[in-house]
């Protein structure tokens, strides 16, 4: 059981949350073209006793829905009471995109190459400096997740930054399917966080305007995993924590050489071996096939949904896994304790 402590309040834009509470805030962002306001919504839970600050935001892309519920489901789990530390959820931060089911907002600006943005830029430069002085900065760990684009499907998947072995080790008690170490983007959360000593996790899961139950397990258990790690949370009932399938610093886009229709022979989750056939584009009468082939040994941590391809488009994502053995066994073990963990099905309160 964590121990009660002498706290102070956590005052988050200009609100105080009493240790032992929970608390929503709301930020303002911008005056709507019909008068009404946005503002950025966030929930704080403040522990009754010390421990780390963390953050964890959601549909940054505002298409990308899948982290809203997640956020939605865990918070549901945690009791501040009986929590050590404080957690700010963000469950959209892209409000203008989710509210109009589009990646961007409405001057078509990627918020993610926005950061840090700045008070009197571009709507979004506005609100990703709201968003990074007012919650990121306050912060120790962040943990942001996105899902693929329109159109393709990312298996659930965390992405940090190489060389910290403060990060591999949160990564690794997650428990996702894969670990990526990815290098970070110009203007970028994770790129611009890291420069003012911030640490992130990034989840990758899903699919644009989609939800599946097992990216939304994944990411309530890994953060629920990751929180346990941090002490801030004290449970049994997560069980073992799973060794991912992959891990690795590589991956590859697989493009299709030629536009028409293309014939997936193997989708996200699936181990392949170099020289396998992975997919086949033909035109639409079924003639001029060409084989897209594995150029290396590997598991698919996304795929394409639209069998309608250009040429150049991206059709699979493949992390090469230097050591193959029992990766298939691996995944499956993993997103079996996930479909049959029952503390992801009940309502308890940790």
């Amino acid at each position: 059981m964590i121990t009660p402590v002498s706290r102070e309040n956590f005052l988050l834009a200009d609100h105080l949350v009493h240790p032992g509470a929970a608390s929503n805030i709301a930020i303002p962002v911008s005056d709507l073209s019909a008068g009404m306001q946005a503002q950025l919504e966030a929930r704080v839970f403040h522990g009754r006793s010390d421990g780390p600050v963390i953050f964890i935001s959601a549909a940054i892309h505002g298409d990308e829905i899948i982290g809203t519920e997640i956020i939605r489901r865990l918070m549901k789990k945690l009791n501040p009471k009986k929590m050590a530390g404080t957690a700010i959820f963000v469950p959209v931060v892209n409000m203008f995109g989710f509210v109009g089911q589009s990646r961007y907002l409405p001057d078509r600006r990627d918020l993610n190459r926005c950061f840090p943005g700045s008070e009197r830029g571009s709507l979004a430069s506005q609100l990703a400096n709201i968003f990074y002085t007012e919650i990121v900065t306050r912060c120790d760990l962040g943990i942001d997740i996105h899902s693929a684009a329109i159109h393709r499907y990312n298996l659930p998947q965390i992405r940090i930054a190489a060389g910290n072995p403060k990060l591999k080790k949160l990564a690794m008690a997650f428990g996702a399917p894969a670990v990526i170490e990815a290098p970070l983007r110009e203007g970028s959360l994770r790129e611009v966080a890291r420069g003012d000593g911030v640490d992130m996790l990034l989840l990758e899961a899903g699919e644009a305007l989609r939800f599946d139950e097992l990216s939304v397990r994944t990411g309530v258990s890994g953060i629920l995993r990751v929180m346990r790690e941090l002490g801030m949370i004290s449970t049994r009932r997560l069980g073992r924590v799973p060794a991912p399938s992959a891990q690795t610093k590589r991956t590859l886009w697989l493009r299709a050489g030629r536009g028409g229709v293309c014939r997936i022979n193997a989708i996200s989750g699936a181990t392949v071996e170099a020289g396998e056939t992975l997919a086949v584009v033909s035109d639409m009468f079924g003639d001029d096939e060409e084989a897209v082939i594995a150029p290396c040994d590997g598991i698919i941590i996304g795929h394409a949904t639209l069998p309608v391809v250009n040429q150049g488009d991206a059709i699979l994502h493949i992390a090469e896994v230097q050591r193959f053995a029992n990766v298939e066994q691996r995944i499956e073990a993993i997103n079996d304790s996930l479909m049959e963990n029952p503390m992801l099905d009940e309502d308890e309160v940790l």
